[in-house]
């Protein structure tokens, strides 16, 4: 499999962290908080926490605080297909594939649910044909990117399909909740709005080559409880525990090794690393883990930096700016991680 072509969206405001606290701190959600709370508030948003800037869905930041179940539902499906179909269709002109030559569509997504889901809407929007596969992939958060990839390839090798779109797109901010919990209160100075898309295809593109050499995936129902969300009051709740960063590592390294192992490769023939930017502290871990430095992971920091943690399309706008970057070609490693707890990962031959 050959990603062929790649492409972003994003909601068109962007807040710095210094606006969401001067917002924040005036909203009556905030008075609602008890003081250790508006300290984490304070302390994440002005601190340096690897964040400068978020693209959000809200046309003025005091919309964030409008948490209600229809509030919430109708941001998602006013934003979720529009970001998808803006992606998919800066991959479609990357890879110069028509929409119609597209015979499968699969799309990620968490922080919402629409039945008939986003490829219904998306389809529509791109024109692709009546007869095209569509696939709506839920729940499994930060890590869907490699997934949705993995199953574009089981798609191809079966020879049933010749072009896939996979597409992640996540409206952070129709999930957000404020409430007197340490993990939700990062959560809601941690994530963005955004979609990433790639075109598959079983022979290689007109721009740089991409192969998809090998993957794997872990799944730890144990550490479920770390990261995950549940419904409360009718709305998404996230869960997310000081473990993550620790895990995330630990998951990771296991992916890799058994995927060198299979693909009878060394780790240092590997000269480039994607990583989902799960946040600061998880990029930390990662670097330690795998004993790299900040120069290793600078794409995950800088997509970080820019738009924050989108959860599943994060790792795609990693991806496009490695691409984009001029890195010279070789063997990439590219990783996603969730809920699950999840972790997922590729060999990716590029030149």
């Amino acid at each position: 499999m050959f990603i062929i072509g790649t492409g972003t969206a994003t909601p068109s405001h962007c807040y710095s962290q210094q606006e969401c606290w001067a917002t924040l701190k005036e909203s009556a959600r905030f008075r609602e908080l008890n003081s250790r709370s508006k300290a984490i508030l304070k302390k994440v948003l002005l601190g340096e926490n690897g964040i400068a800037t978020r693209h959000l869905a809200l046309d003025k930041l005091d919309q964030a605080f409008d948490l209600t179940p229809d509030a919430l539902h109708a941001r998602f499906i006013e934003n979720a297909p529009a970001l998808a179909a803006l992606s998919a269709e800066r991959a479609l002109a990357s890879s110069k594939i028509n929409p119609r030559e597209i015979d499968a569509i699969l799309i990620s997504t968490c922080t919402g649910y629409l039945c008939p889901g986003l490829t219904s809407y998306t389809s529509e929007r791109l024109g692709l044909r009546p007869d095209v596969l569509a696939l709506d992939l839920v729940g499994q958060g930060c890590g869907a990117a490699l997934p949705n990839l993995q199953t574009a390839q089981a798609l191809l090798a079966s020879g049933n399909y010749g072009r896939v779109l996979s597409i992640c797109v996540e409206v952070c901010s129709a999930a957000f909740y404020l409430d007197d919990d340490a993990g939700v209160l990062i959560s809601a100075c941690l994530f963005g709005d955004g979609a990433g898309a790639a075109v598959l295809s079983p022979t290689a593109g007109h721009g740089r080559r991409v192969k998809w050499k090998s993957g794997g995936s872990l799944l730890k129902p144990a550490d479920r409880n770390c990261l995950r969300f549940e419904q409360k009051n009718g709305m998404l709740r996230n869960i997310l525990t000081p473990e993550v960063p620790a895990l995330a590592a630990q998951h990771c390294e296991t992916v890799l090794a058994d995927t060198l192992a299979r693909s009878n490769v060394a780790r240092s023939q590997i000269n480039g690393w994607i990583f989902h930017p799960g946040g600061r502290d998880v990029l930390l871990a990662l670097r330690e883990k795998f004993q790299l430095s900040s120069h290793d992971v600078r794409w995950s920091e800088a997509v970080l930096r820019e738009y924050g943690n989108m959860s599943s399309p994060s790792v795609l706008f990693v991806l496009q700016a490695a691409l984009a970057d001029g890195v010279p070609g070789g063997l990439w490693w590219m990783s996603s991680f969730g809920a699950g707890f999840s972790c997922h990962g590729a060999l990716l031959e590029v030149e």
